[in-house]
């Protein structure tokens, strides 16, 4: 009999929480008692996670199995058809990943811009994580509001003078971020 792979993936899921389960119980048992309690932890344990498992198999097998196609276009009408919705600023998850890894490196190039302590980083780890931080802001998926806020604040941070300019920055950045991911 052959398993479609959503089953197949929550099958292996389960044995390896079953598995877990079990060494765990047997563990923590051995631990507070002794083998007897040791066995009768890692029975109970490895019980509790097979039927949990068991339990959200429906739920598991729902997340795991691709999104249904999608259903073929209605035969055109008399009516103009809308305009095709162009999404310049990046398609999806991967485009608010790209924003957040962006946040993330220039956030890190400013710790290191403005320590929080004298001699607290050096000039080759500052220099290293400005390149993280340009590589970063330069790829390509990144949508151009957060690419503007990006570019705004790489700019107040590499001034150096102003903490309190590269802070605004940074917090308009963010505010971009938030944006596109609470646009989608």
């Amino acid at each position: 009999m052959r398993y479609s792979p959503a089953a197949r993936i929550h099958l292996m899921i389960t044995f390896v929480l079953v598995m877990c389960g079990v060494a765990g119980g047997a563990c923590l048992g051995w631990l507070l008692g002794g083998r007897v309690t040791g066995v009768l932890a890692a029975v109970a344990a490895g019980l509790g996670a097979g039927i949990g498992s068991f339990l959200s198999r429906g739920h598991v097998a729902d997340f795991l199995r691709p999104a249904p196609a999608p259903a073929p276009a209605p035969a055109p009408t008399s009516a103009p058809a809308p305009a095709p919705v162009v999404l310049s600023d990046g398609v999806g998850g991967y485009a608010e990943g790209v924003a957040d890894a962006v946040l993330v490196s220039v956030a890190t190039y400013q710790a290191a811009a403005f320590p929080l302590t004298a001699f607290g980083v050096s000039e080759e780890e500052r220099d290293a994580r400005r390149g993280v931080a340009y590589r970063v802001c330069a790829h390509e998926g990144l949508p151009q509001s957060v690419r503007v806020s990006a570019a705004a604040a790489l700019e107040a941070v590499d001034q150096g003078a102003d903490a309190g300019h590269a802070h605004a920055a940074m917090k308009a950045l963010s505010l971009a971020v938030y944006d596109h991911r609470a646009a989608r």
